[in-house]
């Protein structure tokens, strides 16, 4: 991952201090799930190393890299329900996209916890999982982040994105990410979310054209 150089950030004692404050509540909140509470604190490290890489602002990385799973904390029938509660439609029946909406519900929800943080930290984990055709360096980083960090098995698509961070562009390492997820759930004959299909086409066209734009400069 990012080991090819030493990367070391210095925060304001005011973000030190909410950052440990959102550690220390995430404890709490996954104090049941071990598991999700190292991955989430993983993806937090992680995220802070790609920002400072990719020129991103880490402390926005980091915060976002712990509160990303938060609402994994409930069930999936208690998140369905939140879900319907706050009226997060996605054109389909959210029982088969599930796994997408504990970014969204939590990016509804926190803002009034941690006022401190800007909605950019918000969209950032609202798309973690659904990835969008807008996304945002941050929501770049974020993404990449939760796909590859140390604790998640070295499967060949991991491998290939992790290789390919600080020797590729981060639109490129996220690409990469992105194209390994949809190619997971369809090797798992998993439902795959249709606005996922046209989040795929729209980038696709994008660096399409980008390409014939340099091949025509």
């Amino acid at each position: 991952m990012v080991k090819k150089k030493k990367l070391k950030v210095r925060y304001a004692r005011e973000q030190e201090a909410l950052l440990a404050r959102l550690r220390e509540d995430l404890a709490v909140q996954l104090e049941r799930k071990p598991k999700r509470l190292a991955h989430s604190l993983s993806v937090a490290r992680t995220a802070e190393r790609l920002a400072l890489l990719y020129g991103v602002d880490p402390f926005l990385a980091c915060a976002a890299g712990i509160l990303h799973d938060w609402e994994k904390a409930r069930s999936v029938a208690e998140q369905l329900n939140r879900a319907r509660e706050l009226g997060i439609d996605l054109g389909v029946d959210l029982e088969l996209v599930h796994s997408l909406l504990h970014g969204m519900i939590a990016a509804r929800e926190l803002p009034e916890r941690y006022p401190e943080l800007p909605p950019s930290v918000w969209h950032a984990i609202a798309v973690h999982t659904s990835a969008a055709a807008d996304m945002a360096p941050l929501d770049m980083v974020l993404f990449v982040a939760d796909g590859i960090e140390p604790l998640r098995p070295d499967t060949p698509g991991i491998e290939r994105t992790r290789l390919l961070v600080g020797e590729a562009p981060l639109e490129d390492v996220f690409w990469e990410s992105f194209v390994g997820g949809i190619a997971y759930v369809l090797k798992g004959g998993r439902y795959l979310y249709p606005g996922t299909i046209d989040v795929y086409n729209e980038l696709a066209a994008r660096r399409a054209a980008g390409r014939k734009g340099k091949e025509n400069a």
